[in-house]
């Protein structure tokens, strides 16, 4: 599979919002995964805080060496998630984005690019599948096209 928007769409993916309006979106309640896209321009400058929340007082902020090291050029996939009910993980994700100290940091590294008003959110259910199964697949296959896994997914190098 390539990872762009319009291949993905033809994999079945759909919603295509702004990660910042799923909470008011007919995202589904039922298992699946789930890609967040950014368009970046290149180089990419990165904000050295993060916007994300903060969860029993750890800063979830990492330096920009670290997300250098794991910035994927040329790749709209910044991360692939997975979740057994889409529409309460998509609203922590985009709650942890928007500050507040939510527990789950899956994809935290999101929080640390220029415009996070960018990102965008597409999903696909999987009624027929383990969403963990799927996630793993894609992730593997990411890998295989880019040498590495999605920016935010299993950050390789997090440094202090």
């Amino acid at each position: 599979m390539i990872f762009t928007r319009q291949n993905l769409e033809e994999a079945g993916f759909t919603g295509w919002l702004p990660l910042a309006a799923i909470r008011t979106s007919a995202c589904p309640t039922s298992g699946g995964v789930y890609v967040v896209i950014y368009n970046a321009e290149n180089p990419v400058v990165f904000s050295e805080r993060s916007c994300g929340g903060w969860f029993k007082g750890k800063d979830p902020t990492v330096t920009l060496d670290a997300l250098a090291a794991n910035w994927v050029d040329g790749a709209e996939v910044v991360y692939i998630g997975k979740a057994d009910q889409l529409r309460r993980r998509l609203t922590q994700f985009a709650d942890f984005g928007a500050g507040k100290p939510v527990g789950h940091w899956g994809g935290r590294l999101i929080w640390q690019l220029p415009s996070p008003e960018q990102l965008i959110v597409g999903w696909k259910e999987t009624p027929e599948r383990i969403p963990v199964e799927v996630e793993a697949e894609l992730i593997a296959s990411f890998r295989h096209i880019h040498g590495k896994p999605p920016f935010a997914n299993d950050p390789h190098r997090l440094g202090g």
